[in-house]
């Protein structure tokens, strides 16, 4: 024991350290710099997408080791954060550092505390704001030189799912304020097409749309609920799609097949990319392979539980991502960490832990899998040779809070989308949806999953009309919890209740959507149990 005290004393001795510390910059700066050329050019992004090998993985995770282990010498609030679970130094041991999050890390230190060296540079610094959608928004700081990685990295994705499409002009329709997703995506794409930031203005695109016409490739990059409303309001107006080529680029947000459907009946794709304020916007990206497997876990039971296991009633968003940028694991709970590798970020992100459920898959154990059944790798191949991408793969579940429970089953906002979308006609009359478990009758101790569906504006319904609409409703999110969820389809038969799903039809702006403010970011799970 005295031995080992002594040795550690002299490990974290002065000069120790400060070599330490030398040989830790200079080990990170090399790799990263090394990383650094395939971001030179966006065709240099797809051929390393193109050509990722497992071993480069675990390259990946020796240089996420290296920088917390650099973090621990040059990050006064990372430091703080060792000492509090009486962490010990060990060689190559990234599971040795304790994970990081919201409320134990960023909430006790400030920016600067979490910047290296405890200096928040100024100049070229940019301050980003969350949603809050977890809560009160937060502040995010990122550095003039991590931002042109970023741009790099949405630019080079974009390159690859673009691919062939000429005269590429992007309509960039997320909101323009503080939040980092409108103006990074303006910048990123400025790198590969003409854009135009319009925020989420329909007016302003419909008039965008119609100045320049259709001899351009459009791209909208939007949430998704605003990409289904910029499809009903060119719907409304007679628009002759077969004229236009034009496709979604959506994020901010979790998307069903349901309506990435609706959408693809108008848009030529519609894919879907993953980030996070606390990290960046451009952790992962949606292909052509992952939209096939997605879809194909919702229609096959025995590669669902090839790729998911056995019981799992959850279809998860699933992306391709790039290990070298992004460094991905998983707690023993499921639940997703994040280390960003690059010297470049102002305020490294170590292990973080935003919330989310995921579980990862390599690319070329997707293939193991695939290849034990004709059906599947035949249809698999043709999806793959669209992007060729042969980076891993991150299924996202999303929140773990984000359910409730009814009857020994879990419904989640998902769910709902998925039934509202099924039918062309009922889509284009509903703008959102909000799922609570309110109580049944004014009874507390008896309570009901209720579905609260808010028109579109220029939609009035009789009360016939309404009550439809609600049973139509109703069927179409039971019969999808039946086909998707063992639990759900066992306590069909097991109980009458089951099924007692309550719909409720309100017009634009009343019951529990009166007095919300125009967000973009729809809430679609409520637990204060308010009703109309």
């Amino acid at each position: 024991m005295v031995f080992r005290e002594v040795g550690q004393r002299i490990w974290t001795s002065s000069p120790l350290t400060q070599a330490r510390r030398g040989a830790l910059r200079a080990g990170t700066s090399a790799l990263s710099s090394t990383y650094s050329v395939y971001k030179v050019h966006p065709a240099t992004w797809r051929f390393t997408a193109t050509h990722y090998q497992p071993w480069m993985g675990d390259f990946a995770r020796w240089h996420a080791w290296m920088t917390c282990q650099l973090a621990s010498l040059n990050v006064p609030a990372y430091r703080a954060h060792l000492a509090e679970h009486d962490w010990r130094f060990r060689w190559w041991d990234l599971d040795n550092y304790p994970p990081t999050d919201k409320e134990s890390y960023v909430k006790r230190h400030t920016e600067a505390q979490r910047s290296r060296r405890g200096v928040l540079e100024l100049r070229g610094t940019i301050v980003d704001e969350s949603s809050g959608s977890s809560g009160t928004p937060y502040n995010w700081v990122r550095g003039r030189d991590e931002l042109a990685d970023v741009h790099r990295n949405v630019a080079g994705f974009a390159s690859l799912m673009m691919r062939g499409e000429d005269r590429l002009f992007v309509i960039n329709a997320y909101s323009m304020g503080a939040w980092a997703t409108g103006t990074n995506t303006g910048i990123a794409m400025a790198k590969i097409a003409m854009v135009k930031n319009t925020g989420p203005d329909l007016d302003k695109i419909v008039d965008t749309l119609r100045h320049f016409g259709p001899e351009f490739t459009y791209l909208v990059a939007a949430y998704p609920p605003f990409l289904k409303d910029l499809r009903d309001r060119l719907d409304a107006e007679g628009w002759d799609w077969p004229a236009w080529r034009m496709h979604g680029l959506v994020g901010g947000e979790g998307m069903t097949e349901a309506l990435r459907d609706y959408c693809e009946e108008r848009f030529l794709t519609v894919r879907s990319g993953y980030g996070a304020s606390d990290l960046t916007i451009g952790i992962g990206g949606e292909t052509d392979l992952t939209v096939w497997l997605r879809r194909a876990l919702l229609a096959d039971h025995d590669l669902r539980e090839a790729v998911l296991g056995p019981g799992e009633a959850r279809t998860p968003m699933i992306f391709q991502y790039n290990p070298l940028e992004t460094y991905l694991e998983t707690t023993p709970e499921g639940e997703l960490l994040c280390t960003l590798t690059s010297t470049s970020v102002l305020s490294p992100k170590l292990r973080y832990n935003i919330g989310d459920e995921a579980r990862l898959m390599d690319w070329h154990d997707l293939a193991a899998v695939l290849r034990a059944n004709p059906e599947w790798q035949l249809p698999a191949r043709e999806a793959f040779h669209k992007q060729g991408m042969k980076l891993p793969l991150l299924l996202l579940f999303g929140r773990a809070d984000s359910t409730i429970s009814f009857m020994g089953a879990n419904i989640y906002p998902q769910d709902v989308e998925n039934g509202l979308y099924t039918d062309e006609r009922r889509a284009a009359q509903i703008a959102s949806f909000t799922l609570t478990l309110e109580d049944r009758d004014g009874d507390a101790t008896s309570q009901t999953p209720t579905i609260h569906v808010e028109l579109r504006p220029e939609v009035a319904l009789a009360d016939a009309e309404r009550d439809q609409l609600a049973a139509d409703v109703r069927t179409g999110v039971v019969a999808y919890l039946a086909r998707t969820s063992r639990d759900f389809a066992q306590s069909l038969e097991e109980s009458d209740r089951s099924d007692d799903i309550d719909v409720r039809v309100h017009a634009e702006g009343t019951g529990p959507f009166a007095g919300q403010p125009d967000k973009l970011k729809r809430v679609y799970l409520s637990r204060d149990g308010r009703s109309s």
